[in-house]
């Protein structure tokens, strides 16, 4: 069996006994705590706590007082009420107010007695004969019993308004009053939006044009399709950290002796400077000073072979590159650019190998790459906004970027503490452009001399111009830029997307669409509504979307 479970409850000294009373009744639990302030005005009175008592038997709770208030203490005796000084302590009727039962003496100057207390105050007081009874007049007929029962039930069940709850419920009303007001307006006003798609006899009509863009021009020129140009320029700086990938070897160079040795007489003397490459096995050692070999011709042959103090000479060489695998035993060279000269080297020593990561040539280029790559598209989105600001038209292909200016950290060929490195690349990105109204202009007049002007019009609002496909040519010397535009446009009935808004506006769909179907060129109208439940084209002429399209569905 659970244990059973109570409901504290806090009362305030300002609270009313109809204020508790109701607390009383509205609580869940079989056990209320009733947790009293100091010097609870409303809980000061005998008949306070008699009416406490009997809600709470008529609500079949069990009522603990929470208090340690002294002058509390008889009152709930003499109603019958449990008292606990906490929450933790155990409940207790206390006990009633203390009444003195003793006979009340009376003294005076002649005798004194004592008041019998089984008699009544006008008995004793010599007003009214002991035996004879009291006669009560009442003004109105007596009730009887059952009707006395009927009201005291009918009490009983009188509950007392909780005014908090009907504030709330006023203040929720008020919210959803205005929140189904705004929703309304929303739905009406806002919302509703209607499509309507026109099939109409239309062709399609292509113009194909080469314009020319000239910083030199100062306005169009139709007659020779040349426009004015605008250039406009963007500066990006950007880095990218990218991984060290080079090594190279910080140890020491080998280094020893060789011997250079002049094979022939078809000069008279050979001068090999120092830094001239010896190489074996693919390893180079550099020589460290210039050697003078002369040629010996006796009797017409040589005899380099039997002086060779003077057509040899000896050197001092160091390896083209640290590392021991230039640490070489004793061995024959081939001397580069001197196919007339031999070289014999010494054993070679003395190479360590220290291996370092450091920044190559390639890090630094696919960085730069990178770079490049993200700066041209933010470039080129910026550009193309500032061009349709200025009403220009962009020639995207025409963006270029000048020299950039690249540092890296650390820089190439140096050691990368943290295997990597950080490109910082600066640039200056230019693209062309050229007016809209220039390009509408003669757009218009080319597609104008392919059509019936008198029964026809373009339907297309910007002659095509939205979707129009260029390829840009070369660039002149003269800062000239030719470049070729395309587009397809519809072509039909002379229809005013605006006129036909404003007849439809505020009708029903049938109506809206008997209204267009009745103007000349129209083959069939579709009129689509959102949300579901809009039936009317809205008036607002923002809402409402014309299309034109070629009657097979084009």
């Amino acid at each position: 069996m659970s244990a059973a479970q109570k409901d504290t409850i806090y009362i305030d000294v300002d609270d009313e006994i109809t204020s508790i009373i109701e607390k009383i009744s509205a609580s869940k639990n079989n056990i209320v705590a009733l947790v009293l302030p100091k010097r609870a005005a409303a809980l000061q009175s005998i008949v306070n706590m008699k009416l406490l008592k009997r809600a709470a038997d008529d609500s079949k709770k069990k009522l603990v007082l929470i208090t340690s208030e002294s002058a509390l203490l008889p009152l709930a005796g003499n109603a019958g009420l449990h008292v606990a000084k906490t929450l933790q302590s155990l409940p207790s009727v206390p006990d009633g107010p203390t009444i003195n039962n003793s006979p009340l003496k009376i003294t005076s100057d002649q005798e004194a007695y004592e008041i019998d207390p089984t008699k009544p105050v006008g008995v004793l007081a010599g007003d009214i004969p002991e035996d004879e009874p009291i006669q009560v007049d009442y003004d109105d007929k007596p009730q009887d019993q059952a009707a006395i029962t009927k009201k005291e039930k009918r009490n009983k069940k009188l509950k007392i308004p909780n005014f908090e709850k009907f504030r709330i419920g006023i203040i929720a009303f008020a919210v959803l009053l205005i929140l189904l007001i705004i929703g309304s307006y929303w739905a009406i006003n806002i919302a509703p939006k209607a499509k309507v798609t026109i099939k109409t006899d239309t062709n399609s009509v292509v113009s194909n044009l080469d314009i020319t863009a000239s910083p030199s021009a100062s306005s169009l020129d139709e007659s020779k399709l040349i426009t004015t140009l605008t250039n406009l320029t963007s500066k990006k700086t950007d880095t990218q950290k990218v991984p060290a990938t080079g090594k190279q070897d910080q140890g020491t160079k080998a280094s020893g002796k060789a011997t250079l040795t002049l094979t022939d007489c078809s000069q008279p003397q050979v001068i090999v400077p120092a830094g001239t490459s010896i190489t074996a096995n693919s390893l180079s050692f550099i020589t460290q000073s210039a050697v003078t070999l002369s040629s010996i011709t006796i009797a017409g042959k040589c005899r380099n072979s039997d002086f060779p103090d003077v057509a040899s000479g000896s050197v001092n060489v160091a390896a083209q590159n640290a590392g021991d695998q230039y640490n070489l035993s004793a061995r024959n060279y081939v001397v580069d650019s001197f196919n007339n000269v031999t070289a014999s080297g010494s054993a070679m020593s003395g190479g360590t190998s220290k291996i370092l990561t450091v920044v190559s040539q390639q890090d630094v280029d696919s960085a730069k790459q990178q770079i490049l790559d993200r700066t041209k598209t933010l470039a080129s989105t910026e550009l193309k906004k500032q061009m349709s600001d200025q009403i220009k038209f962009a020639l995207v292909d025409s963006l270029t970027n000048d020299n950039p200016t690249i540092t890296s950290a650390p820089a190439v060929g140096d050691p990368a503490p943290d295997s990597n490195v950080v490109v910082t690349l600066s640039t200056t990105y230019t693209m062309t452009g050229v007016p809209q109204a220039d390009l509408k202009t003669l757009l218009q007049k080319d597609l104008t001399k392919k059509i019936d002007p008198a029964t026809q019009t373009i339907l297309d609002s910007d002659d095509g111009l939205g979707k129009a496909v260029v390829k840009l040519g070369n660039k002149s010397v003269n800062g000239d830029i030719k470049f070729n535009i395309q587009t397809t446009v519809n072509a039909g009935p002379q229809l005013d997307a605006d006129a036909i808004k404003k007849e439809i506006a505020g009708k029903k769909k049938g109506d809206s669409t008997s209204i267009i179907q009745k103007r000349p060129g129209i083959k069939d109208v579709s009129i689509s509504y959102s949300p579901f439940w809009v039936y009317t084209t809205p008036h607002n002429l923002k809402k409402i979307t014309v299309v034109f399209v070629e009657a097979d569905g084009s």
